[in-house]
């Protein structure tokens, strides 16, 4: 608040400016060349199913743990880019946490001293085998699947088994601590809406972290 005076000389008390709330942040853009290198060796290489042209880079604001504003790339197919924004952008509007929005790093197998890892990014592209299925290559090889805050929704396989201890924390799912993903909260809608499946809703093994393109 602050003093000002009206017209008889005494002073009367105005309102201090109210701040605008964050507003979401985001766009789609095609690869450029800083990224491209990026990427090359690390995410992608020759053989991978997708080529680097056929991939997009969405950028994105969202709320970290700690209540402030941030910015990370998404790199996903350009079929689903638009759509992956736009559920973002719900994401950010409905207030939901993101530890952190980053490539991933470059994979390589599970080695016994990752299961102490409290790595914790929100990811998307990665030329990669299948976790379930290492035959197979995963849906993030083709730009169509995201991960979101691993370590508050894990992937537990069949047998109850984690891929690191760390997780343990947040097997509970009744738990609703902060960047956990639940049934029908707005993460699974704005996902649903878009076409794609939960890992949450998968009758044998779940992977809370997993949204993917159905059909794909």
């Amino acid at each position: 608040m602050g003093q000002v005076s009206d017209t008889t000389g005494q002073p009367t008390m105005t309102s201090a400016p109210t701040a605008r709330p964050p507003r979401f942040e985001g766009h789609v853009s095609r690869i450029g060349s800083t990224l491209r290198r990026e990427l090359a060796g690390r995410n992608w290489h020759p053989g991978c199913p997708v080529g680097i042209d056929d991939l997009r880079h969405v950028h994105v604001s969202y709320w970290d743990f700690d209540g402030g504003v941030r910015e990370g790339p998404l790199i996903v197919h350009e079929d689903v880019a638009a759509d992956v924004l736009w559920v973002f952008r719900r994401m950010f509007r409905a207030g939901f946490p993101i530890h952190r929005i980053a490539l991933p790093p470059r994979y390589r197998p599970p080695r016994p001293e990752d299961r102490l890892s409290r790595r914790n990014l929100t990811s998307a592209f990665n030329c990669r085998p299948a976790t379930d299925s290492p035959g197979s290559l995963s849906h993030h090889s083709y730009g169509w699947a995201v991960d979101i805050n691993p370590l508050q929704n894990p992937y537990v396989g069949s047998d109850g088994s984690v891929l690191r201890r760390a997780v343990r924390p947040y097997l509970d799912r009744t738990l609703r601590r902060q960047g956990m993903i639940h049934a029908g909260d707005i993460v699974v809608r704005s996902f649903a809406r878009i076409g794609w499946t939960w890992g949450g809703n998968w009758r044998t093994l779940k992977d809370y972290m997993h949204f993917s393109l159905t059909g794909r």
